[in-house]
């Protein structure tokens, strides 16, 4: 005899499953995003980027 599914049972586990990672994904996603690595590297694109174009034309 096949086991006995529970449809209202496994609805309520996956939409509470659900609530609790989309409860998550915003402090997740500022930490991963704001890290102090990432502004660091920004900052230091960007450097870099303005001493390319401030010494562009002089090199030509």
């Amino acid at each position: 005899m096949p086991n006995r599914t529970r449809p209202m049972t496994a609805l309520l586990v996956f939409t509470g499953l659900n609530i609790v990672l989309v409860s998550t994904i915003t402090p997740v996603y500022d930490f991963v995003c704001f890290l102090p690595y990432w502004e660091r590297r920004r900052e230091r694109r960007r450097q870099e980027r303005e001493a390319i174009l401030s010494n562009g034309p002089e090199s030509k």
